[in-house]
């Protein structure tokens, strides 16, 4: 059981680092705050998020991003609008007939447009990529599509391999609200206030979320150039009860414990590769525990004593490709509950406070970690609250501190066959420091010789998304 709980403990502190997604997240929230400003409307049974949507329903969303919904209604209903197909209801025919009267969308054949026909990520981001300005075959090419919103700051689309839902959908919107116009002139959602389609007041929410957001974003991403070597201390309190079994022995008990650690961390995301490399000390109990990481070629090596194995990530070299661009490095906006900055002296503070979506990113990457080195023999299921991570930015716009707060409740049914099982109770409250020593250019990363590290015999870790939606990296 002590070596659960110590595998448990070191997956938290690897997540507070680099959080690996597994699967999906539930992005409820951004669906509501876009309800909010009337660019994501649900019917009598919700939003109904784990449904796919239609390439109607898609038309009638990039219709709201042009700001031309009440526009497509009034010219369809005085007949200056038409369009030739037969499949498409009378909710979506304006919005349909504005696309094809502007040349922004075309049918499947002369009558039909594929009104109920699925509508996929890719063909998704073309019309997000239409209503920031962009036009395909001019600006990219249909099949670039995702790597060419990638650099805008999208999600990746091409993170999603299952279905494409109404939850993604909703999650790529929100994140297209931040996102600079073609001509530069404003993000999208401040174009829409602008031209009279957004209520400001209804907006304000999401707009004082964004314009954090992106000062941020401009601050972090100048001095980091995807790279950095940060020193990191930990703190952290853990409170458990367990029923079950460990070793052949009956177990029916609660502690309390605290546990402190310190490292360093060494991140390079550089030419379609990311390595990494983390030192990790920390104790429990009055024991002293050590571990190193390291990210190379697509593989994990992991070194703890006398013990040294490689763990295969599958999906790792794709996920290179979010991490490349110029505005990925960062937690995305649909995991954001808020966003704020005060000044403190001449630096400034960004606080941002997770939603119940990042809260699954948490439980997947854990859960994968686990399931790595114990043989998926653990069902793992988090809550969240009161979690924030916390940036400081010098007045030189460079990054000097990341913090991360993390309140965590565990709650595990373990089946580790007859030597470890039963359930397990935890509540963690972890507080994260790292000071920025060195970015850009003047982070190096030096390899031991991995030769006599053995393969994990465990299940892989897989890092692209599942059936439910995108998935991403975030460096803290």
């Amino acid at each position: 059981m002590r070596r659960f709980l110590t595998i448990l403990f070191t997956a938290l502190l690897l997540t507070a680092a680099l959080c690996i997604s597994a699967s999906a997240s539930s992005f409820d929230r951004a669906a509501e705050e876009l309800s909010a400003i009337g660019i994501f409307k649900g019917t009598a049974s919700g939003f109904q998020l784990d449904q796919v949507p239609t390439r109607a329903q898609a038309a009638i969303m990039l219709v709201r991003l042009y700001g031309a919904e009440e526009e497509a209604k009034a010219a369809y209903d005085a007949g200056e609008l038409t369009h030739p197909f037969t499949d498409v209801s009378e909710t979506a025919a304006p919005h349909v007939a504005w696309l094809v009267e502007n040349g922004l969308s075309n049918g499947t054949s002369a009558t039909t447009f594929g009104a109920s026909n699925p509508c996929t990520a890719q063909a998704y981001t073309v019309f997000l990529l239409r209503a920031l300005g962009y036009k395909d075959g001019t600006d990219f090419a249909f099949a670039d599509a995702q790597a060419f919103g990638l650099n805008l700051g999208l999600f990746s689309p091409s993170m999603i391999t299952g279905t494409f839902l109404r939850d993604d959908l909703a999650a790529l919107t929100y994140q297209a609200l931040a996102c600079d116009l073609k001509d530069g002139s404003t993000y999208l959602l401040d174009s829409l206030i602008q031209s009279g389609a957004i209520d400001p007041n209804a907006a304000k929410p999401i707009t004082d979320k964004i314009e954090a957001y992106r000062a941020l974003e401009t601050a972090s991403m100048e001095s980091v150039d995807g790279c950095i070597d940060a020193d990191f201390d930990i703190k952290a309190n853990v409170s458990y009860s367990i029923a079950g079994q460990s070793g052949g022995q009956n177990l029916n008990m609660s502690e309390s414990m605290d546990m402190a650690g310190s490292g360093n961390a060494k991140v390079i995301i550089k030419d379609d590769d990311m390595q990494m490399a983390m030192t990790l000390n920390f104790t429990m109990e009055d024991e002293m525990m050590e571990a190193e990481l390291w990210l190379k070629d697509g593989a994990m090596y992991i070194r703890s004593g006398e013990e040294a194995y490689k763990q295969e990530i599958p999906g790792l070299a794709e996920l290179y490709q979010t991490a490349i661009p110029n505005k990925t490095n960062m937690l995305l906006l649909p995991f954001l509950k808020s966003v704020t900055s005060k000044a403190s002296g001449t630096d400034t503070v960004y606080t941002l406070e997770l939603n119940d979506a990042f809260t699954n990113i948490i439980n997947d990457s854990v859960s994968d970690i686990l399931g790595a080195e114990l043989g998926n023999g653990a069902d793992i299921h988090f809550s969240m609250d009161g979690s924030a991570f916390t940036y400081t930015i010098a007045n030189n716009s460079q990054l000097k501190n990341a913090a991360v707060k993390l309140n965590i409740d565990v709650e595990m049914d373990m089946n580790l066959g007859a030597e470890e099982q039963g359930t397990i109770k935890i509540s963690m409250k972890m507080d994260m420091d790292m000071n920025v020593k060195a970015t850009g250019q003047d982070v190096k990363i030096t390899f031991p010789d991995f030769s006599g590290f053995k393969a994990n015999e465990a299940t892989s870790i897989d890092v692209i998304g599942g059936a439910d939606g995108p998935t991403a990296i975030f460096l803290t």
